[in-house]
């Protein structure tokens, strides 16, 4: 593990937060992290449950070892100590209140080959696969890995072959786009990869100095079968969590603790809304609507895509009410099927892509009224996939759950593969003109809309796999490349494309960052780099990155939020929940410099 030099600036101003008296909190443990023979480790995670196992708070240890943990927690807690290519050091403690509790903790390192693999994070795992060519590892990483890690405890584990054929059929159930050629060479893929033998990378994490001044919190929310997929900050500070599963939000108050569970109104709509020909992911998927992003605007309304039943849902949180705005569908549902990410403009209209019918919507909650924005087609495979993918999806209603798609689909039967779609995915909206770009996921571009004449214009991007893009402040575009785990940067005003090389934890390792936002004060670039259970921040004027390792174990984050207090938000939402380390989803929310001073 690399050490900072103890003597910085930066180091100093760290030193002095970790002996700062805490303000607001219960009680405090504190101490030093060390080898058995007395090394400091630096950036070890340590980490408190309360009582109920359902919330943890968790600091990272300085270049000395040092930490200092302020909590809110009393009664008996477990404290625990991790660092990669260590063993866990647990003990529980009896915190009482305006107290503090010293408690040094000493880290043995790993010495067997199985319990050093099975600490490794699923990125390790993935890149030991034996893949047999480029395309097969770029279809992998695309097709296999937008729900869920590949490489983690629970999809490694070995099956016998037919079952991996199941798992693979079922994949396609919810929007693996493969051919039938991929699908063979995937599962002897993973059949052969996927054995139960120890992998022996080593991984080495850097060190930054803000790591010690950060704090993570993690709230337990729903059950082994919840689907949190976005979290947004709402404007009374609460999080508002997505369950895309069971048609439902949770509402977390920070400050409290409580989450409150609101479910959205019953539809006329059979389970699996207007996807219920496809195989959806089994005791996950038992809601109709399929919320999948929102929006709030400045009198409290929030608007969220049902992704599922084609809707827009309005929930105002301070009244308890919800409107339906079913989209306007067009012949044989051509232009509503499967609303994806929202964001608002500066007049509080909102703008959203429309995944499977290759379009974008904007709406206007003043009028009600929505306008639709039909995107390029990108040639005829897509085209087909654009005019007539409604036609697939009304006839195989009448067969749910027969994934009888996969018969009738040219990317199958025309050996398309992803490659026959568009797949219109992250969108936002420019602080700066307001402009409104997005980016095509599976044809590898970005585009804007003119606003007045409603006229396109797409740009190819260098890397593939554009998925929830951002703009920062100044009013550059940040885009995330998760097929090459790249960080773009694209300016609107030249067009000009700068590729960012994410860093891995070993040599040939990928990442794959699902979502990233920029900071609307500082310009920080947060990603969430999901193969290796981590949050990155991008400085763009040091460019250079500072590393966040989670506390646990399957993180899967879909967007980041950022909150008034200073704090980067999330939900954990690897699908299914049980494959995360704590068998739930969870809120979860780092605070980069103490007190809340992040971004003031």
């Amino acid at each position: 593990m690399k050490i900072a030099n103890a003597f910085t600036p930066l180091a100093l101003c760290v030193a002095a937060v970790l002996n700062t008296p805490a303000s607001g909190f219960a009680a405090t443990v504190s101490g030093r992290v060390a080898t058995p023979d007395g090394q400091p480790v630096a950036g070890a995670m340590i980490t408190l449950w309360n009582a109920a196992r359902d919330r943890k708070e968790t600091v990272y240890s300085n270049a000395a070892g040092k930490y200092r943990l302020h909590t809110g927690f009393t009664g008996r807690v477990q404290l625990r100590g991790r660092a990669t290519m260590y063993r866990d050091f647990n003990t529980e403690l009896e915190l009482e209140a305006d107290t503090e509790a010293a408690h040094n903790l000493a880290l043995e390192p790993l010495t067997g080959a199985q319990e050093i693999s099975d600490s490794l994070t699923a990125s390790a795992h993935a890149a030991a696969l034996p893949f047999p060519d480029q395309r097969t590892k770029d279809i992998f990483i695309s097709q296999c890995s937008y729900c869920h890690q590949q490489g983690n405890s629970l999809t490694r584990r070995p099956r016998p072959k037919g079952e991996w054929t199941e798992v693979v059929w079922r994949m396609e159930g919810y929007g693996a786009w493969i051919t039938y050629g991929e699908h063979r060479r995937i599962v002897e893929l993973i059949d052969t990869g996927f054995d139960g033998e120890p992998v022996t990378t080593v991984q080495t994490p850097s060190y930054s100095p803000e790591l010690a001044l950060a704090r993570v919190e993690e709230w337990h929310a729903g059950d082994a079968l919840s689907f949190l997929h976005d979290t947004i900050v709402g404007n009374d500070g609460k999080l508002y969590g997505i369950d895309e599963g069971k048609d439902m939000i949770f509402v977390l108050d920070r400050e409290s603790g409580g989450i409150e569970e609101v479910h959205m109104p019953e539809s006329d709509l059979p389970v699996g809304g207007r996807f219920q020909g496809l195989q959806l992911p089994i005791g996950v998927f038992t809601g109709k609507h399929g919320p999948h992003s929102a929006a709030q605007l400045r009198d409290g309304r929030m608007y969220i895509t049902a992704s599922l039943s084609g809707e827009l849902l309005m929930f105002n949180p301070g009244t308890g009410e919800w409107k339906s705005y079913p989209l306007p569908q067009g012949f044989l549902w051509r232009k509503g099927l499967y609303p994806h990410t929202i964001r608002k403009d500066g007049d509080d209209n909102l703008w959203f892509t429309i995944n499977v019918s290759n379009r974008l919507m904007k709406f206007d909650p003043n009028t009600e009224q929505f306008t639709d924005i039909g995107l390029p087609s990108n040639g005829f495979l897509r085209w087909m996939s654009d005019t007539f993918g409604g036609l697939v999806m009304r006839t195989i209603a009448f067969f749910p759950q027969k994934n009888y798609n996969l018969v009738l689909s040219h990317h199958k039967w025309l050996n398309g593969g992803k490659d026959a779609f568009n797949a219109p995915y992250g969108i936002d909206v420019s602080p700066v003109d307001d402009s409104v770009w997005y980016s095509k996921l599976y044809a590898n571009k970005i585009g804007t809309v003119d606003k007045d004449s409603l006229e396109v214009t797409e740009f190819d991007t260098p890397h593939a796999g554009p998925r929830r893009l951002r703009f920062g402040p100044d009013g550059i575009l940040w885009i995330p490349s998760f097929d090459e785990g790249y960080l773009m940067r694209f300016d609107p005003r030249t067009h000009e494309f700068e590729s960012i090389r994410l860093p891995g934890l070993s040599e040939g390792e990928y990442e794959m960052p699902y979502a990233l936002n920029v900071h609307p004060k500082t310009g920080d670039v947060w990603i969430a780099a999901n193969n290796t259970d981590r949050i990155l921040r991008y400085l763009p004027a040091e460019k250079r990155f500072i590393a966040y390792p989670m506390p646990n174990r399957v993180i899967w984050f879909r967007d980041l939020e950022f909150t008034e207090d200073g704090k980067v938000c999330a939900s954990n939402s690897n699908l299914p929940a049980y494959a995360h380390e704590d068998k739930v989803p969870a809120f979860v929310c780092l605070e980069p410099e103490p007190n809340g001073s992040y971004g003031q």
